[in-house]
């Protein structure tokens, strides 16, 4: 293709089969790029015509069958897929039943010729002049994924600074998106993926097409944007301008204008009214919505201002016998909706019109076949006042007339040409397969990113709980050795509580404010040792206390040795008393050491809790009486010792 000077808006590009066949052998195209003035012409292959489409990006490819462009429904949306997203695909014949293309390019004055090139530039005029269907599979949603540009198992840095520092890019790049389809005034709904340090990714679905979008397909370092248009349920057929179907047109005259589009069917279309705008105004609305077969009236004669709106399209009138009553007007437009009085008018013209055609309506339908159109027909009948069998043995003839044979013989191809279109098709293939291949691999390289960011998100968990439960094992240990702590400290306390109000009970019996005891002072601590062994003494020291002077309540004297005797010798107390016999050896000890003994019956003793008094001149008493004893005792003991020694002396002597 030469350069060209463009006259047009945009380029078209015509195709059509100049050899083989796209089922078959690799095709080739004579491929037409039309400006508006200027016309290149050349036939490639159909590899070629794709990068040329990829490098010119027309606004339109044009053919009259998009099926030599594709094999089979799915190979079309694959086509359809890999066009540039500026780039419309027509079919310049029709929709899903076209028409011959002679007959298409007759009826809008566009040159026509057999050979491939010449229907190639027909299909590009008449795709240039907006005649035609575009074919689409995808809808107007188009959608915006902002993902990774790498994958997260890889890299030159600790792995958690590595991924936070893709997942940020792609956070950031993520936002850049946003802003720019908020600039662009586009709807969208968000949906993220939220992952380590930011997004793993983000889908926009933005209601726009992919080339009225503010950002493009790219892929730059830790990020990349991919683009894809919404998948229809199938293919669909969209005519470039909207069709323009055979309407009735109710119209009442006067200050204020008033018209109603009513279909075929018996359908109000649309209803409008103005007190400003003249003839052509009125007459461009209803050119916008259809073409007129009938032109009504609500009163009879027809006024001279609706019969112009007739001559301008050419229509058939139609009046009432006698002016509509307002009641009947009231009653046939009740289902309807209108402003005012004469949009009411107008659209109970069009319908009382509809009622006078409907069932010449009906009859006209059934005679039609399907590859004929109704609306046509009945065009044709109504205005031009024939029957429906001229009309469609006319339609007929030009069919048969404008229809010839245009398939092209290929010629026989040599052993080279077919070893190299059948390599191409092995290119071809091979390129689709890596290409496939490659998106297998890079859905499964995310994929492998994905498990391996959730495996490291579950190890990360899972070393926090098991910080967690050794933190809750040492606290509840902690917790434990505390509560021991604190019951020993309990237990501890009440004992000096214990022992504290015992001590009270010593102080205040050892000071002459006990008046709630004794009213006299005649009365003394007694201080009280269950049992004469070594551990009583010592737990009665530990509970209250043993000192110098105090008296010593022993409630069973029996069973004391040497060690427990001199234990509570060292005490130094002031008297013994005694239940029970007292051991000849604890006995001996206490006498040697000077502490009094006496019997407990020698004295009265009162217990106050644990505690003990007694009378204080009773207790002189028994010590008195021990000392006295204790005097006899010795004098026994010296005269025995003198009675010993002199025994002694007088055996020796006698020796």
């Amino acid at each position: 293709m030469n350069d060209r000077t463009s006259a047009l808006d945009a380029l078209v590009f015509g195709v059509d089969v100049q050899s083989g066949d796209v089922r078959g052998d690799a095709p080739s195209y004579a491929t037409v790029a039309y400006d508006g003035e200027n016309v290149d012409r050349d036939v490639v292959s159909f590899r070629k015509l794709r990068r040329l489409v990829e490098r010119e990006e027309p606004a339109i490819l044009a053919t009259d069958n998009v099926y030599e462009l594709a094999t089979d429904h799915d190979d079309l949306v694959r086509f359809l897929r890999w066009l540039p997203d500026g780039t419309r695909l027509v079919q310049v014949t029709g929709a899903e039943r076209p028409e011959s293309l002679s007959r298409v390019a007759s009826r809008h004055g566009v040159p026509y010729g057999k050979q491939p090139m010449e229907e190639a530039e027909a299909a590009a005029r008449l795709a240039a002049a907006n005649v035609g269907h575009e074919v689409t599979a995808f809808t107007d949603t188009t959608t915006v994924k902002v993902s990774r540009g790498r994958s997260t198992g890889k890299g030159g840095w600790s792995q958690d600074r590595y991924t936070r520092r893709i997942h940020g890019n792609v956070k950031s790049r993520s936002r850049e998106v946003e802003s720019a389809l908020d600039e662009a005034n586009l709807d969208y709904e968000r949906d993220v993926t939220e992952k380590y340090g930011g997004y793993a990714n983000a889908t926009f679905t933005v209601e726009a097409a992919p080339d009225d979008l503010p950002v493009s397909r790219e892929r730059s370092g830790d990020t990349r944007i991919e683009i894809e248009r919404e998948r229809r349920d199938g293919i669909e057929f969209e005519p470039l301008v909207k069709r323009r179907d055979r309407v009735l047109v109710g119209i009442d005259p006067g200050t204020t204008t008033a018209a109603a589009v009513v279909s075929l069917d018996g359908e109000v279309l649309d209803v409008y009214s103005t007190r400003t705008a003249d003839t052509a105004g009125v007459i461009e609305w209803l050119v916008e919505r259809g073409r007129p077969v009938v032109v009504a009236a609500d009163v009879e004669p027809m006024p001279e201002t609706v019969e112009k709106f007739r001559r301008s399209f050419d229509a058939a009138g139609w009046e009432p016998g006698t002016d509509l009553p307002v009641d009947e007007k009231l009653h046939r437009t009740r289902e309807h909706a209108y402003d005012n009085d004469h949009e009411r008018d107008a659209m109970a013209a069009a319908l009382f019109a509809f009622d006078a055609y409907e069932d010449r309506f009906e009859r006209i339908t059934r005679k039609v076949p399907p590859q004929f159109d109704r609306g046509e027909v009945i065009d044709r009948v109504v205005t031009d006042e024939v029957s429906v069998e001229a009309v469609l043995r006319d339609l007929s003839d030009d069919d048969e007339s404008d229809e010839e044979e245009t398939s092209h013989e290929p010629r026989e191809l040599t052993p080279e040409e077919r070893r190299i279109k059948r390599l191409e098709r092995q290119v071809d293939r091979l390129e689709e397969q890596v290409e496939s291949l490659e998106g297998q691999l890079e859905t499964k390289d995310e994929r492998i990113a994905e498990f391996e960011d959730e495996l490291s998100a579950a190890r990360r968990e899972e070393r926090r709980e098991a910080r967690e439960r050794r933190e809750v094992n040492r606290l509840e240990r902690e917790t434990e050795r505390l509560e021991r702590e604190r019951d020993r400290e309990r237990e501890r306390a009440d004992e000096l509580e214990s022992k504290l109000e015992r001590l009270k009970t010593l102080w205040k019996l050892d000071h002459s404010d006990f008046a709630d005891v004794s009213e006299g002072r005649d009365l003394v601590p007694v201080k009280v040792i269950e049992q004469f062994t070594r551990d009583a003494v010592d737990a009665a020291d530990e509970a209250y206390g043993l000192a110098a002077g105090d008296v010593v309540y022993l409630r069973d004297a029996s069973g004391a040795g040497r060690s427990t005797a001199e234990r509570l010798a060292d005490t130094e107390p002031r008297i013994v008393l005694r239940d029970g016999n007292l051991s000849d050896v604890a006995d001996e000890v206490l006498f040697e050491a000077d502490v009094p003994v006496a019997p407990a019956n020698d004295v009265t003793i009162q217990e106050v809790d644990e505690l003990a008094v007694a009378r204080g001149s009773e207790v002189a008493a028994a010590v008195e009486d021990w000392e006295r004893r204790a005097d006899e005792r010795s004098r026994e003991r010296k005269s025995e010792m003198m009675d010993q020694i002199i025994s002694e002396h007088r055996a020796e002597s006698g020796d």
